[in-house]
Order: structure tokens, then sequence, then C-alpha cells
């Protein structure tokens, strides 16, 4: 792993805000202390701070001091309005829901983009891969799919395979996911719920009984996997494997499948600019590919005394310098 000694390089992070965050938790944390230890210097704004004026996108941003501390974990200077081009690199870990503000940022970025400034993950690619359909970009890596607001699909998609999961495209953290099980007298009340009587497009699939044993989030730094996984392990009575619905956490060695669905997805990743990615595996299949603002650095550093947010700044300093030569 390299050590930065870069002291005119700026990092700026769009991310929610920075006095909610649970630094012990956090992603983004992780990537801030480890720019910061790098000579970096950091930035931090959020999403309402981008704007764009005539044809350059400027930022109020500050520049932040992070400490790992529970208690005082930052301190920020005077914000101050800069196009944000000017800076090296601008991470977007604004978490969901993709909504059309979101998107509304990614065009931002993107002009920011056009003019120099590395953003990761890359916007337009952001817009492209949402985090549920693009499992359907890698056949024979996900369980049976349908995606539909068809409720008469959904049902007969149901008849078919007995017990399903259905999610909306735009959720996180286990949001409005329902199991719909065989005989399931709540099955049209659930499909009404979740469709919005037939006009929100949903993803259905088949349930997976091995979520019991953890959905394995699986973090990949420009289409290579950290070589272990954190698996979410259900709460007793809980149907969903997602640390914000009270889940457990462990960590396991990639399995050989595991590995192999790496294999087929990082290339791709690495081509469409998707530096940073969470995959989620449950027993032999993947189910979502995280590229918003993918979590689990630091649960995984303190099992494996690792640093992935080092991993990620190794890769982009190697951008930085391939865009400065």
């Amino acid at each position: 792993m390299q050590t930065s000694t870069h002291t005119n390089t700026s990092l700026g992070f769009v991310m929610d805000p920075i006095s909610e965050i649970n630094v012990k938790k956090d992603s983004t944390f992780a990537m801030m202390l480890e720019a910061q230890r790098r000579n970096h210097v950091v930035f931090y704004m959020t999403q309402s701070d981008l704007f764009l004026k005539g044809d350059t996108v400027y930022a109020n941003m500050s520049a932040v001091k992070v400490m790992d501390n529970s208690d005082k974990w930052y301190e920020l200077e005077e914000a101050q309005v800069r196009p944000l081009h000017e800076l090296s690199c601008v991470s977007m870990r604004k978490d969901p829901p993709f909504d059309m503000e979101y998107i509304y940022s990614t065009y931002l970025l993107e002009l920011a983009e056009q003019r120099g400034c590395l953003v990761i993950n890359k916007p337009s690619s952001v817009r492209s891969a949402n985090e549920k359909l693009f499992t359907a970009w890698f056949p024979g890596c996900g369980p049976e799919t349908l995606v539909t607001k068809d409720m008469a699909r959904l049902k007969a998609f149901h008849e078919e395979l007995k017990h399903i999961v259905v999610k909306p495209l735009d959720g996180m953290g286990g949001s409005m996911v329902f199991q719909v099980r065989e005989n399931d007298a709540n099955r049209s009340v659930i499909l009404e719920a979740i469709t919005q009587n037939g006009t929100q497009t949903v993803m259905a699939q088949r349930f997976l009984p091995e979520f019991k044993d953890g959905d394995k989030r699986i973090l990949m730094i420009n289409g290579k996997p950290f070589p272990h996984g954190l698996s979410r392990i259900p709460a007793e009575g809980e149907s969903r494997g997602n640390l914000a619905a009270g889940a457990a956490s462990e960590g396991r060695d990639l399995t050989k499948r595991e590995l192999e669905i790496c294999e087929i997805v990082g290339p791709k990743l690495k081509e469409m600019g998707l530096m940073f990615v969470g995959l989620d595996v449950i027993g032999d299949y993947l189910t979502e590919i995280n590229v918003t603002s993918p979590t689990c650095i630091r649960e995984l550093d303190t099992i494996y005394s690792a640093n992935i947010a080092g991993l990620l700044i190794d890769e982009i300093e190697k951008e930085l310098v391939g865009k400065a030569s």
C-alpha cells in the first residue's frame, strides 16, 4: 500500500451530514481519515451544496479535519464557494434513495468531471447501474428474477416459485423488502403496496433460504475484491440481512463461487469507472450491486486489521497520476 506525500491534492466528499454519522461504522469517514493521513486536503460538502451557475459547477465546501474519536470526530473550516473541478477528486457518497435529486447531482458531477475532476464513482455509470437491476447484466450470477409493475405477472411469478422476495428498485438498508410465501394470505396487499397499485416498477426474486447463513457484502476496489466479506446474519425473527435492520455481522473468507462472481463482474465495473462497489451475495447468488455509497469498510478493517480505504486511495492516486501524465 502506498503512503502519499502529496500536499497539493484535494479530495472532496459529497455525503450525508457529517454531524450525524456513526464514526465506528461509516465508510466515508474511513476514506477521509486515510486521505488526511496521506496529506491530501480533505473537503466536506452535502448534496445541497452543489450548484451550477453558467457552465460551471460550484460547491459550498469546507476543508475538514477528521479525528477517529466518537466524542469529537471533525472540525470544519469556514465554508468557501469554489468550482468543483478545482478539486483533484470528488467521491459521491450520499446515501440513497436514488431519486431525481440524486440524478440531478450526477449531472452536476459529470460536468465537473468534464472539466478534469476525477469523480468516484463515475456519474454516468452510477446512473446506468441501478443497484438492483444491474445484476441482470451478468447472466448466471443471480437467482430467478422478474422486474415489472404488473401485478398479474408478479402473482404468476410467485405461483411458479412458491416463495419470493419483492423489493423496490431505489431502496437501501432492507427498506420495503418483503417475503411472499406459498399460499400467503397477504400476497395481494404486499404487491399492491410495493407497486403502489401497479404504478411502481419493482424487483421480484426467488427466495434464497441461505439468507439465514448471511447476506455477504463483498467490497470491490477497481474491479478486484477484498479477500474477505462481511456476512450479515438476520436477527431472530427478521427476514432481512441488513445491519440497518439489526443483523449481526461476521467476517468470512470469500468462497470459490464468490470469487467466480467477482471475476465475472469485476472487469465491467472497472470498464465503467465504478471504482468502489459492494456486491451482495446470498448463497451462490449475486443479489445486488451497490454503486452509490457501499459500506462495511470499518467493520472489515476491525476484523482483519486491514486498511480498505488505503487500497481505494491507492487506486485514486494512480488515476490522478495517470491524468497528470
